[in-house]
């Protein structure tokens, strides 16, 4: 069997795009799987520390804020696509796929687009409650659409729609106990941890938010706090020169599942990767929408989990009173288990083999 997966560009699709894969080969373990992605991007180099074979594309996105640098990218952008339509007409006819999966992204659209136009089976995987225009080209062409919100037929076709939830890391769960990931991170397993965490690249409003407030760290709470690689020695400078000794700042967590286990409440984006692992984990949030992504998708996921009672929702505006919140949280045991029981609601923690399941019966059916 012969599958195409194609996306990427950050860690929401990239992560859900390797589970789907592990998934798969977890069902057909000599199922032959290539993945194609953005030339420059990070899957370039996630994919392959998976075990996985991957091929980019020149594609780029096109910039809606407007400014010198980005008016010179726009320029270019229809050439990089016709460029990156060229390459995966060749890559399609050259690999021969029984199926092609789009997870959104760049790579995604040239790809499933030439794979459905001779023939080929396709998939695509929406993981936000507002879907990207790239998937909303292509519903036209798919045959199965996965999707991890309710009440998206107002996008999609609805006989194509299945409500199958976000792949997440399957690392995240384990057995891994409070006292064990505290002494990971140097932490007092009996004094609560807020969990700041802006992506795997970082986020400048939410580091700028958490740096300038340090002082609402009260009651002997602790900060376990990603920085992003970008950020983390002026964040470290800083620290040393205020001396703020409950701090651990990192320019990157590995042992997300440790991260997990010691935290209390999780500031976090409002990515779907993020949120579906926040829901499979039963973790309290807090969620800063970023503004800088398409069509405000973030802000639409986090109102959707808000209305629920299944997390606090901050705009990226107020990221300064971030710490207040969290410690108010952490203050109302009551407020902090339902946020945690609510988000559960959210769970689908079969997705990636619901998912697999429904890329194996279409390269059957071809």
């Amino acid at each position: 069997m012969k599958i195409i997966i194609s996306g990427g560009g950050t860690g929401g699709h990239i992560f859900p795009a390797i589970s789907i894969a592990n998934a798969v080969r977890k069902s057909i373990p000599d199922a032959d799987i290539l993945f194609v992605g953005a030339q420059g991007k990070m899957e370039m180099e996630k994919v392959p520390d998976a075990g996985y074979e991957i091929v980019g594309l020149p594609v780029a996105g096109f910039h809606r804020q407007l400014n010198l640098r980005n008016i010179g990218r726009n320029l270019l952008f229809p050439f990089k696509l016709i460029n990156s339509l060229y390459k995966a007409a060749a890559i399609v006819r050259r690999f021969k796929p029984d199926v092609a999966v789009g997870v959104g992204g760049y790579a995604s659209g040239p790809v499933v687009y030439l794979a459905a136009k001779k023939g080929v089976p396709c998939l695509v995987q929406e993981q936000n409650s507002f879907p990207g225009i790239t998937n909303r080209i292509l519903a036209q062409r798919v045959s199965k659409i996965c999707v991890a919100y309710p009440n998206m037929e107002r996008f999609f076709p609805k006989e194509k729609i299945l409500l199958t939830g976000n792949p997440v890391r399957q690392t995240l769960v384990s057995n891994v106990t409070r006292e064990e990931a505290a002494a990971k991170f140097g932490l007092d397993p009996n004094r609560p941890v807020i969990l700041v965490i802006g992506g795997s690249l970082g986020a400048r409003s939410i580091n700028n938010g958490i740096r300038h407030s340090l002082t609402d760290l009260t009651g002997g709470t602790q900060l376990l706090w990603q920085t992003g690689a970008f950020y983390y020695e002026a964040i470290k400078a800083s620290l040393v020169h205020e001396s703020h000794p409950d701090v651990k700042a990192m320019a990157f967590i590995r042992e997300m599942d440790m991260a997990y286990a010691v935290a209390d409440v999780v500031v976090s984006r409002a990515g779907a990767s993020s949120i579906s692992e926040l829901a499979l984990l039963g973790k309290p949030a807090i969620l800063v929408p970023s503004p800088n992504v398409s069509e405000d998708h973030q802000t639409k996921n986090a109102l959707a989990l808000q209305n629920q009672g299944a997390a606090i929702m901050i705009p990226d505006t107020k990221t300064d009173t971030l710490i207040k919140v969290a410690q108010e949280a952490l203050a109302d045991a009551k407020r902090l288990s339902a946020l945690g029981d609510n988000i559960t609601t959210f769970a689908r923690p079969n997705a990636a083999d619901d998912i697999a399941r429904e890329v194996i019966a279409l390269a059957n059916r071809k």
